[in-house]
């Protein structure tokens, strides 16, 4: 079986950050530079993310089965989050270790060679990077393209390192390699946070603003046959597929066949009017005041209240 063009562009990731990993490694062994050593950090980070980030893209693309009745795909949050979680980690050795060399100081070498190689890996995040973002964005793919925006701050990181060698060795001001490096840990962190924000957001269904418009938009024409009204709405996207529930009211005197076949129509242009795969379950009511339609209920035995549900 061909491989997914999203497994692929993590294999491919893989691939292009170990080499990019030891370009810049070998610019902080030549330098010894706080600045460097931040950019090659935040690498060996990236690194050990991809992984992980690849293993749950092999996970979240398993079918559903008898343990996980709704799949896998919810594992990409908790994969977005740890690597917004581990960047996040990144940026505070960084600024740790920038504080430390301005209050002791620290010896700088070879600093055109360093800048050439941090370059060099500079231009092929680059160019990987906006590979992985397109084919992420292409296929719907949150965790590849969390994955290709990682690896495009990989290049500002690179860019700030090779600027500080280049201004240092003209300059011989040696305290901007601990200030550079301070600025883009922050830099690093705030993109750690954005992805932290959106793994919390998939892990607690929060309301996908552009599906709900989509969602509602469909609702707001006209409803199917004997349909009347429908409320309750909720859905909740996760990975690829989106999930959609709703209550349809319907005329009273409507037989079930009849009732069931508008349902389906309905059910049907809420699939077509969503990007992705979507699983939309319609509860049916006849037509009447809704605490009495739901009066078998009432005594239902559960905390939270009924009116959460009907």
């Amino acid at each position: 079986m061909k491989p997914s063009p999203e497994k692929t562009a993590l294999r491919i990731s893989l691939l292009v950050s170990v080499v990019s990993l030891g370009l810049k490694l070998s610019g902080f062994w030549l330098t010894s530079s706080t600045t460097a050593m931040s950019d090659a950090a935040e690498s060996i980070i990236h690194l050990l993310a991809v992984s992980f980030v690849y293993y749950g893209l092999l996970l979240s693309t398993k079918p559903a089965d008898d343990k996980h009745l709704y799949g896998h795909e919810r594992v990409e949050f908790l994969s977005v989050g740890i690597e917004g979680a581990v960047i996040i980690l990144a940026g505070i050795t960084i600024i740790y270790q920038a504080v430390n060399d301005y209050l002791y100081g620290h010896n700088l070498r070879e600093l055109i060679n360093g800048a050439y190689l941090i370059g060099s890996a500079g231009l092929i995040n680059l160019a990987l990077g906006s590979y992985l973002v397109t084919v992420g964005r292409r296929e719907g793919n949150m965790i590849v393209v969390s994955n290709g925006k990682h690896t495009l701050t990989d290049v500002w990181t690179s860019a700030g390192s090779v600027a500080t060698l280049l201004i240092i060795q003209f300059t011989d001001f040696v305290l901007l390699d601990s200030i550079v490096a301070g600025l883009l840990a922050f830099f690093i962190m705030y993109e750690g946070f954005k992805l932290l924000s959106y793994s919390v957001d998939g892990l607690m269904d929060s309301r996908d603003p552009e599906i709900d418009r989509l969602i509602r938009q469909e609702l707001s024409k006209d409803l199917p046959g004997g349909m009347i009204e429908v409320h309750n709405l909720r859905h909740r996207t996760t990975g690829s597929t989106t999930w959609i529930e709703l209550h349809a009211v319907f005329e009273k005197q409507l037989d079930l066949e009849t009732a069931h076949n508008d349902a389906t129509s309905l059910e049907k242009r809420l699939i077509d009017a969503v990007t992705g795969d979507v699983i939309v379950t319609i509860h049916l009511e006849p037509e009447g005041h809704h605490e009495e339609v739901h009066d078998l209920l009432k005594d239902a035995d559960q905390e939270r209240p009924l009116e959460d549900f009907i």
